[in-house]
């Protein structure tokens, strides 16, 4: 199955929202951070290299085929502020599995605003993208990130202690993952029999 998403998608205080060339100083001003990067694969970007990602990200809009990416802007309604992005990866079509990732402007930490977006798209992840299972994962240090992951209803699965070289330093990783009955019932819905 195919995902097709009709953009923006809305919540009670954020648009995500396809990315555009006008995006590229704002995405610049938190992914030049070393707070930000200080986890990512990335290290912090210049802004030539910004507008790379930007005009790539441009075009991440659907799911057709296993390793395809949706990434989105993640905008404040109040004022029009990009604040971050969220991204679902389909990972594996036959098992229906995907993963869900997050950037988030360190200004707006502590408001809620990552976990309404991450909660936006599990609903496109599990509503019209049918997956059955998304994982996420962190540095085990980011401790942030992890807690949103528990916030979500998502659960610890595996640590993973110096598995990969991460930045000249042996990477300790946390996954975590919900699945499609999990997020269901965290909804208060039926699950289908």
């Amino acid at each position: 199955m195919s995902l097709y998403p009709v953009y923006p998608l809305r919540t009670e205080r954020l648009t995500l929202r396809p990315f555009t060339r006008g995006d590229v100083d704002a995405v610049y001003a938190y992914r030049r951070r070393e707070d930000v990067t200080r986890y990512l694969f990335d290290t912090a970007l210049s802004r030539e290299e910004c507008a790379l990602a930007v005009q790539q990200r441009i075009g991440q809009l659907a799911l057709e085929a296993e390793g395809d990416k949706i990434i989105l802007g993640v905008e404040l309604d109040d004022n029009g502020a990009l604040i971050g992005e969220v991204s679902l990866i389909w990972r594996s079509v036959e098992a229906r599995q995907g993963e869900v990732g997050w950037i988030f402007d360190p200004n707006y930490h502590g408001h809620g605003y990552a976990t309404e977006a991450a909660n936006a798209l599990l609903d496109l992840a599990f509503g019209p993208g049918a997956i059955h299972r998304v994982a996420a994962r962190c540095d085990v240090r980011n401790e942030p990130s992890w807690r949103l992951m528990e916030r979500l209803g998502m659960r610890r699965e595996a640590h993973f202690r110096e598995h990969a070289l991460f930045k000249s330093q042996w990477d300790e990783e946390f996954i975590y993952a919900i699945l499609w009955q999990e997020w269901q019932a965290l909804r208060g819905e039926q699950t289908p029999t």
